[in-house]
């Protein structure tokens, strides 16, 4: 069966459809890990997303029981050259057609998506509509063009949770705001014995006092930063009060908290292969990626805070802490493994914060 995805400026890209059948619209991003697609799938952060992946063949070691960063997937749609229907790896319990089709998520292969990366590098992300049957792609475009831009969904109360709870350790209590938190972040905590207490994104300072953690961990997630205000208000009320540590959108959270701003990119970050010098040590890290705004750093100017990491790519701000405060974010998944556990230090700095014993 055919299957279109059709971009708001009229271009349309035509492939086969596999896993579901349907029609959703979405911003069309790309990622360019040549591993990981399970990860990408089940990456709440791609909420409200269509994606691209760059490298050519995805589904050759299937989908397995154990690597989903969620319970579900929420992408809007999946854009790939060609969709392996024969995995080999012993961990696979089942293609990636059958996991799409299970989630509800329209796929399309057959698609040039070196050349979809390419027009999308030079044109930017922009909405569009993935399809699969007999459609009007006159339509599909049109539909692209009046669907909602990215800004302004209320997209991290479709994937955060609603209530706490609590996975309980021997170590220091954290509460994880969650933005839509990959189970990676959780993973790394429970590695270092931390009480995680897992709060939804409204979460109050009151009730994180009631809690009386060590720490509060604010998460990735979806969307623009700037369409969470109530967790950038609860987070500017806490400010010393407890270690801080943000991840992606919560290091975007953090800096707004702050004081600073943020700014949509054009096409984002998104990969495995990202570099990233830690400013303080000089050294380099092959990180990982998922974002689509920045921190913009001439904002930081004026604030007690040191801009720690860059991007080394296109100097864009990846890290930053606070001269003074117990506080510090950085832009990149220091839970994700392209390394595969070279940023694990970012993780030991937070249990360092909260022991009193920061360097």
């Amino acid at each position: 069966m055919k299957a279109f995805l059709a971009l708001e400026d009229g271009t349309v890209f035509t492939g086969r459809s596999f896993g579901a059948i349907g029609e959703q619209w979405g911003e069309v991003v790309f990622n360019t890990g040549m591993t990981g697609y399970q990860e990408i799938l089940t990456d709440p952060s791609y909420c409200g997303q269509i994606v691209v992946m760059t490298y050519p063949l995805i589904g050759n070691y299937g989908i397995n029981r154990e690597d989903c960063e969620a319970q579900k997937s929420f992408i809007r749609g999946f854009v790939v050259k060609e969709a392996c229907h024969c995995p080999s790896n012993w961990r696979a319990g089942y293609r990636i057609d059958n996991f799409l089709a299970r989630e509800g998520v329209t796929g399309v292969s057959g698609v040039d998506t070196r050349a979809l990366t390419r027009y999308l590098r030079s044109c930017g992300t922009m909405r569009g509509v993935i399809a699969a049957g007999t459609v009007d792609t006159e339509k599909l475009v049109e539909k692209a063009r009046t669907c909602p831009h990215l800004s302004g969904q209320k997209l991290v109360a479709d994937v955060a949770v609603n209530e706490p709870y609590t996975i309980d350790g021997s170590g220091h209590r954290v509460v994880l705001i969650d933005l839509g938190s990959k189970q990676n972040i959780i993973r790394k905590l429970k590695e270092r014995d931390c009480t995680v207490i897992v709060a939804p994104p409204d979460i109050t300072p009151e009730h994180i006092a009631q809690l009386s953690p060590d720490g509060v961990l604010i998460s990735n997630g979806p969307g623009d930063p700037q369409d969470v205000p109530v967790t950038i208000n609860t987070v500017r009320k806490i400010l010393g009060k407890y270690p801080l540590f943000g991840i992606c959108l919560g290091n975007q959270v953090l800096a707004l908290a702050l004081g600073a701003k943020t700014y949509k990119m054009k096409f984002g970050h998104r990969g495995a292969n990202h570099p990233v010098k830690d400013l303080r040590t000089g050294r380099v890290y092959i990180t990982s990626h998922n974002h689509g705004f920045s921190v913009d750093g001439e904002s930081l100017k004026g604030i007690d805070v040191d801009i720690t990491h860059i991007n080394l790519n296109d100097n864009t701000v990846e890290g930053i802490r606070h001269k003074y405060l117990p506080l510090f974010a950085v832009q990149y998944h220091p839970e994700a493994s392209p390394g595969p556990r070279d940023s694990d230090y970012i993780f030991d700095e937070f249990m360092d914060m909260m022991r009193g014993e920061e360097k």
